[in-house]
């Protein structure tokens, strides 16, 4: 991944802290050209700096607002057929590869318990996974951010 300079930082900034911003509302913000902003943002595209472009949407204003994380323990010659098994089940939000004695961390969004325990079933009937341990999300206690992150960066040379 390319480095980022003072400029790229100064953009990702203006995005963090308004993510509807438009080309034009960020060029003039940042005092520069909309060609300028338009080029470093395609290159932080081109270069993985951006996630997603999707917007984030609760999962309890859908309907399902029962979550839980799956620790989930696998074959590892299994590992990526059951990634992509896990990626089809509609009700798993995200999964993250982990070391240690979880293989897999899935988040999975439900409407209720009955529902959570057939998402579980459906996911130990994926053919390789081992095992599954649940742990119902009680709250957020700090949500997903990197303003942080880039105050960081921006103080390092």
């Amino acid at each position: 991944m390319a480095s980022l300079d003072h400029v790229d930082l100064e953009l990702l900034a203006a995005l963090s802290e308004d993510p509807r911003a438009t080309v034009v509302a960020l060029a003039e913000r940042l005092r520069l050209s909309r060609n300028t902003v338009q080029a470093r943002m395609a290159r932080l595209d081109k270069a993985g700096v951006f996630r997603s472009f999707e917007r984030s949407i609760s999962t309890s204003a859908l309907g399902f607002p029962l979550e839980a994380f799956l620790a989930i323990g696998v074959r590892q010659v299994d590992l990526p057929r059951i990634t992509d098994a896990l990626a089809s089940v509609p009700e798993v939000v995200q999964v993250h590869g982990l070391s240690g004695q979880t293989d897999l961390l899935a988040l999975v969004a439900c409407r209720d318990a009955r529902h959570l325990f057939d998402v579980d079933a459906r996911i130990l009937g994926i053919e390789g996974v081992e095992r599954t341990e649940t742990s119902l999300v009680m709250s957020e206690a700090v949500p997903y951010r990197v303003s942080g992150l880039m105050q960081l960066a921006r103080r390092e040379p």
